[in-house]
């Protein structure tokens, strides 16, 4: 007979974690050093568009809430990832398990409303490009980005309410991390309501970002088909890096859909730790490099700049 814990339990223990001996500190300076260079690229980009005012346009202050939004979810995870690694006994309190769980949670979301945002901006700025200045102003922009956010926040916040007040028939879970289904999983209360919100949070996660992505692309193909040589290549341009960006964070749902709602026993364990771990690490360590080597005004910004800090050093007398 299953003993019942309360959801007022202290801790959960992880269970996916490998007793690797001596290759824990290989694992930890390969994992502080992924952190590192994601803390450094996107925070790079988003100092270099607040500080360069010819790149306060639209477009960019939704790369900028991109990028703070990778620096979000990123330190929502990799602290807590260097810390287990060095752990012999991995577990976590409960308190900091759901403050895990909000935060990759909304992250997830933000990603993709943000994504669901520039793939209207470039509609906009492709299919009406004399009108775009009017259409999307930079008081317009800021109100797409703080409403992606309240909205990501507030519906975690519902999903988050009901789950800490589950009863709960067990503290372990089978992953790296914190997920909120595996919890869900663990209750031996009724779970009837949150399953109805979860089916409809899930459904507001995907249609309200995809439907406008659809949209947009839909449009902009049109306009392509039947437009310019010229109209083609600003929109081949602008779109590649949010294709490239959106195709890695489909990607990154799909290999999390896998881990959360199919067994995945049978696999070997490093597939299923790269699986789990691939949205977390390539979304926000490959949307600065996408962005920044394929947006021709940040790429000459961060030429400027390093050539302005190289000469300055180079004219420094001493």
């Amino acid at each position: 007979m299953v003993n019942s814990i309360s959801s007022t339990l202290s801790y959960f223990i992880l269970g996916a974690y490998l007793h690797v001996g001596s290759l824990r500190y290989f694992c930890f300076m390969m994992t502080a050093m992924v952190y590192t260079v994601i803390i450094i690229f996107n925070t790079s980009l988003i100092v270099v568009i607040c500080m360069n005012r010819s790149l306060h346009e639209p477009m960019y202050l939704f790369l900028c809430s991109l990028f703070v939004n990778e620096l979000y979810g990123s330190t929502g995870l990799f602290p807590f990832l260097l810390v287990q690694i060095l752990s012999d006994v991995h577990t976590v309190s409960a308190s900091l398990c759901f403050l895990q769980i909000f935060c990759l949670y909304t992250y997830v979301n933000i990603e993709f409303c943000n994504l669901a945002v520039i793939s209207y901006d470039r509609y906009l700025a492709i299919c009406y490009p004399l009108q775009y200045n009017t259409l999307m102003t930079s008081n317009k922009a800021f109100i797409f980005i703080i409403f992606v956010w309240f909205y990501s926040f507030v519906k975690f916040l519902i999903t988050l309410s009901l789950n800490i007040r589950l009863t709960l028939c067990g503290n372990i879970i089978n992953s790296l991390y914190c997920r909120n289904y595996l919890i869900v999983k663990l209750a031996c209360s009724d779970t009837e309501i949150n399953n109805i919100y979860g089916l409809v949070a899930t459904a507001g996660s995907i249609l309200v970002p995809l439907l406008p992505i659809l949209f947009s692309y839909m449009k902009i193909l049109k306009i392509c088909f039947s437009g310019s040589k010229q109209t083609r290549q600003k929109a081949a341009s602008t779109c590649t890096p949010h294709l490239a960006s959106l195709l890695n964070f489909t990607f990154g749902c799909c290999f999390e859909i896998l881990q959360s709602r199919f067994d995945m026993s049978g696999a070997p364990i490093v597939l299923r730790i790269v699986l789990s771990l691939y949205l977390a690490i390539l979304q926000p360590l490959l949307n600065p490099v996408i962005y920044g080597m394929q947006m021709s005004k940040i790429r000459n910004t961060c030429k400027h700049i390093f050539c302005y800090n190289k000469l300055t050093s180079h004219a420094d007398p001493r």
